[in-house]
């Protein structure tokens, strides 16, 4: 799982995905030779800091989001959040300014009016806006892979496993995830116009619950927030089911995912949520059991090929 850990490596908070795109540029045309379909890229102003992968004559795209959670340095020390990482007094945060590298700690303190804020400790003022992400720290044994940011760098590697065997299907890697302004429009409407695709899986992790668990397999999500369309979820079971892979029926009223955001667009696109659970979610220790992860790739790679 070497690429993981490298993907968790590089920064690239919601906002600020430019390193981990073209982190994935250089290793899809580093690798791409020994792929069975070497893909078309499109990237670029247009895309923003997104990226597509086409292969041969798509019918199903695969979105994964390329950004995470992390910390804006505000006014007076302040970290103020993007999107919505855990408070954990004392975890190490890296980044950079004008004046070099960071690597500060993050305290957890009462101000005047009685509420918990989180600050930073370091030996000088960090530039306003600066952008803050957890330290990597990658841990990895025979049951389990435990780090920051495996939402959704695990979401991001199991497309990339994918992209090695596939013939026809999109890659669709889309930014701002995290905190609310998301690129799926983008992705999705050119993917429709030029290549007529309507059916999207979402490459994303999700939560370890009372009714989904650690090695139960992967998560066929049935709805979260919003609900994706019936017949097409039927297909997407009816298929994991016929090729004896492990998944798991996730129910759940709250949530979302790139897609709700292809659902609430004005596009006719089918979406699925299916992706491995994490417990310690959005902390710098989620834990992912490998048994589910790899139950993930064989399902996407059964799904691109079958749907």
């Amino acid at each position: 799982m070497e690429l993981l850990e490298r993907l968790i490596a590089v920064r690239g908070a919601a906002s600020d995905e430019s390193r981990i795109r073209d982190f994935i540029i250089g290793y899809v045309n580093e690798n791409k030779h020994n792929w069975k379909v070497q893909p078309q890229l499109f990237y670029g102003n247009e895309f923003q800091d997104t990226l597509l992968l086409v292969f041969g004559e798509p019918r199903t795209a695969i979105f994964a989001h390329i950004d995470t959670i992390g910390f804006s340095v505000g006014y007076n020390k302040e970290l103020i959040k993007i999107g919505g990482p855990k408070l954990i007094d004392g975890t190490i945060l890296v980044g950079k300014d004008s004046q070099g590298e960071i690597e500060t700690e993050l305290m957890l303190i009462e101000n005047e009016d009685g509420d918990t804020v989180a600050k930073y400790v370091f030996d000088r003022e960090i530039e306003r806006g600066t952008i803050l992400t957890f330290k990597p720290d990658f841990r990895l044994n025979e049951t389990y892979v435990q780090s920051p940011y495996l939402d959704n760098r695990l979401g991001v590697w199991s497309a990339l496993q994918v992209a090695q065997s596939l013939e026809n299907g999109a890659i669709a890697f889309s930014t701002y995830e995290e905190h609310g302004g998301n690129t799926v429009g983008i992705l999705a409407q050119y993917i429709q116009k030029h290549f007529q695709v309507r059916q999207a899986l979402i490459s994303d992790i999700t939560w370890v619950t009372e009714g989904v668990k650690h090695g139960g397999g992967v998560a066929i999500s049935m709805r979260d927030s919003l609900l994706p369309r019936k017949s097409y979820l039927d297909r997407i079971i009816a298929i994991a089911r016929e090729a004896n892979i492990p998944i798991q029926l996730e129910v759940e009223s709250a949530g979302g995912s790139d897609g709700g955001m292809l659902q609430k667009s004005d596009l006719s696109f089918d979406w699925c949520f299916i992706g491995a659970p994490e417990d310690n979610v959005h902390s710098p220790n989620e834990k992912v059991f490998l048994h589910d992860i790899k139950a993930m790739v064989a399902l996407y790679k059964v799904l691109m090929e079958k749907l």
